[in-house]
């Protein structure tokens, strides 16, 4: 064989190589995308299922109704929009409030240096290692306790929930916007200081736009935790018109799935919205802040 007839043959090779790669890549991004997308689109045609049971679900509801959103919204006994506003409520102001102090306790472990710094952040991070569900007991006493001086921070109370939220949610956020912060030079914060700027400022002005990206997923994931935690919502509160949307949702329910399964998936789409939407809105923050953030630290 020729040499220009070897050089046809492996550009035939390489050309069938990268078809076989190419079609091998769109029926692998076909099955993941079906994987994903077919529990969605399982849970909105139960919604709109009038049979309103899991036994013999079609893909496609034959006659599609909105009775399960009638029935999730005009149910007395199970108020479902009290219980979605009471998550709303606790994660925005719990995320509000951890944002701030985060944003403050990891600017303090950045820049500066102070006896048992590096004993504190290991201790942050050590806390973190125990799951919840350990402390469950230690917490349910403490904010037992608490309530006997301050019963709006005690047990069934909102307030109360909040304490441990935030509790819960300092120590990674902390180390994950601490390592952001220490990616930014320092030569910024000493640049406005020669230009007369004061500790606030170069903090407020100079450094706070520049971590905007860890901000927004310091708040997602904050946000998303607290909106569908169950466990400490379950214990803490006892009061119906307390409860948030996965304990009310669960209680809901109470294993009927036989019977109030396309109510239930209505009320889990409606939860959906939200976090959906969040996503959505600050999408292109979200890559640059879990990036960024884990270069240093």
């Amino acid at each position: 064989m020729s040499k220009g007839g070897r050089y046809t043959t492996s550009v035939g090779s390489m050309r069938r190589g990268k078809l076989i790669t190419l079609i091998f890549r769109i029926v692998l991004a076909i099955i993941t995308l079906i994987f994903a997308l077919f529990p969605i689109v399982w849970v909105i045609s139960a919604s709109f299922n009038p049979t309103n049971s899991v036994v013999g679900q079609p893909l496609i509801p034959p006659n599609p109704t909105l009775d399960n959103y009638r029935a999730l919204f005009n149910d007395p006994l199970n108020p479902f929009p009290r219980w979605l506003l009471n998550s709303l409520y606790l994660a925005i102001v719990v995320t509000i409030v951890a944002v701030i102090i985060t944003t403050l306790a990891a600017y303090a472990f950045s820049r500066f240096r102070f006896n048992g710094r590096r004993q504190l952040l290991q201790s942050i991070l050590l806390i973190q290692v125990f799951p919840n569900f350990l402390n469950m007991v230690a917490l349910f006493l403490i904010l037992q306790q608490i309530g006997t001086y301050l019963p709006r921070l005690g047990l069934n109370t909102h307030g109360g929930l909040m304490l441990l939220y935030l509790g819960g949610t300092l120590g990674v956020n902390t180390w994950l916007m601490k390592g952001y912060f220490d990616s930014i030079p320092r030569d910024l914060d000493e640049a406005a200081t020669v230009d007369g700027a004061t500790p606030w400022q170069v903090f407020w002005v100079i450094l706070v736009p520049l971590v905007r990206p860890i901000l927004v997923v310091v708040g997602m994931l904050t946000f998303i935790g607290i909106y569908s935690e169950y466990v400490l919502a379950r214990i803490i509160l006892t009061d119906k018109s307390l409860y948030t949307l996965s304990v009310g949702l669960n209680l809901f329910i109470q294993n009927q799935y036989s019977g109030r399964w396309g109510t239930f998936s209505a009320g889990a789409l409606i939860a959906a919205i939200p976090v959906v939407a969040l996503f959505l809105i600050f999408q292109r923050y979200l890559v640059g802040g879990l990036t960024s953030g884990s270069v240093k630290g």
